[in-house]
């Protein structure tokens, strides 16, 4: 490889992960600013908008996962939440993808998002029902609404942002 094509690369790769941080901060500042409203069983995360960055770019799926895993550091569930969360969240992404990959339309892709995580929801109800003998079905119900709303609002944020940069970059 040349000289000039290494520093390419390495350009190439500082702008990645420039993106990649800068997304997982994002989720990170969003969810501890509003942690109030972020953990428990009625919750509203707004920094699940990011999870409709994936539909743009892959690289996402590990920017989004880490501010989770970084996030749930101050939920009250400690440790279980930072393991589950992050798991699940980076699983549920990768269906997600799998699932939207041949729809064209970007509503559509949106929409199925919002209804895959607000179902997926039954790993924070699972949680919730364990560490705090909550009932796991109406926890479910009630973290999947929350959740479906926080997409939707943030659906309605990300189409915007997409309709005025181009995220697939």
């Amino acid at each position: 490889m040349l000289k000039s094509e290494k520093k390419m690369v390495a350009k190439i790769r500082a702008t990645e992960l420039t993106k990649v941080a800068l997304i997982t901060a994002l989720y990170i500042v969003i969810t501890t600013a509003l942690s109030v409203i972020s953990f428990g069983s009625v919750q509203l995360r707004l920094s699940e908008m990011f999870n409709y960055m994936p539909l743009f770019n892959k690289r996402y799926i590990w920017a989004v996962t880490l501010g989770v895993a970084i996030a749930n550091m101050n939920s009250p569930l400690g440790i279980i939440d930072v393991l589950v969360g992050s798991i699940s969240t980076f699983l549920v992404l990768k269906i997600t993808l799998s699932i939207t990959k041949n729809i064209k339309s970007t509503p559509i892709k949106f929409v199925l998002t919002a209804f895959i995580f607000a179902f997926s929801m039954f790993t924070v109800a699972g949680q919730l029902a364990i560490v705090n003998d909550l009932p796991f079905f109406i926890t479910w119900i009630s973290v999947g609404l929350g959740e479906l709303f926080s997409m939707a609002i943030g659906g309605l944020i990300m189409y915007g942002i997409s309709k005025k940069i181009d995220l697939t970059k």
